[in-house]
């Protein structure tokens, strides 16, 4: 029986179809193109807006190895007025927009994640300084002396496609009450160089913790709940790092 074109069927060579013409389908309807911002390595990369020392050993402890640290220079300096809340929130997306802006011309980090963060200590609205001087430190811990004070810090992430990621972790703590020679000697450790409110929790002043409610390391300096929480919910491989964890 003769077959029509129709019913004609593609052969390895075309043999016995009488018609090149193949059967009419339905095109299908064009496709947006994706615009590619995947790392040049093929694997996620990650960049740490941030030269603290105990941010890095907090993502080191949750198996995450940053690929390159880049601190972001901007001013610290809370605004007239400014909430704590406010100021960590800033600060963190300032960070955040430095590093990126760094990074724009380095095809080795292109598309990485970008990881800044900001931790504000305050006694109701006052925001405390990070201490620099002696002076300075002990004021701060005279102010925190016996009391209830806050700890805010900001973690912003930019993704590979650009968008900004923030949340904001508070913890409440207590302080016992110091005395002049408990001040003494902790001005004399230097621990509280450079740290926000004058004192580092993970060192001698974590026996002037009386109560904490809300995360320890996020007065450490990276909650880290929020952070792995954040990186894995932008589908970082946060889990890639675990097997040399230890």
């Amino acid at each position: 029986m003769a077959t029509t074109d129709g019913e004609c069927q593609i052969r390895a060579a075309g043999a016995g179809c009488r018609s090149g013409r193949l059967p009419i389908r339905s095109a299908a309807p064009p496709t947006a193109r994706k615009i590619d911002f995947t790392p040049m390595s093929g694997r996620s990369k990650l960049v740490l807006a941030s030269g603290s020392p105990r941010r890095l050993a907090l993502l080191n402890q949750a198996g995450i190895e940053p690929d390159a640290l880049r601190p972001a220079d901007v001013d610290e300096t809370p605004k007239r007025g400014e909430l704590p809340r406010a100021c960590a929130n800033r600060l963190a997306h300032a960070k955040a927009e430095a590093a990126l802006a760094a990074l724009k011309h380095d095809d080795a980090l292109r598309g990485a994640f970008i990881l800044a963060a900001d931790t504000v200590v305050a006694v109701g609205r006052r925001i405390l300084p990070k201490a620099e001087l002696a002076d300075e430190a002990a004021q701060c811990l005279r102010l925190l002396s016996g009391r209830n004070h806050r700890v805010y810090t900001a973690i912003c992430l930019v993704t590979p496609t650009g968008a900004f990621r923030q949340r904001l972790v508070e913890t409440r703590v207590r302080f016992k009450r110091l005395t002049e020679d408990d001040l003494r000697a902790y001005i004399a450790s230097d621990e509280w160089r450079g740290k926000a409110g004058g004192y580092a929790i993970q060192g001698i002043a974590g026996s002037f913790a009386v109560k904490m409610v809300g995360s320890y390391t996020n007065v450490v300096g990276l909650p880290l709940y929020e952070t792995v929480t954040l990186l894995g919910g932008e589908k970082f491989p946060i889990r890639d790092g675990w097997l040399n964890a230890g």
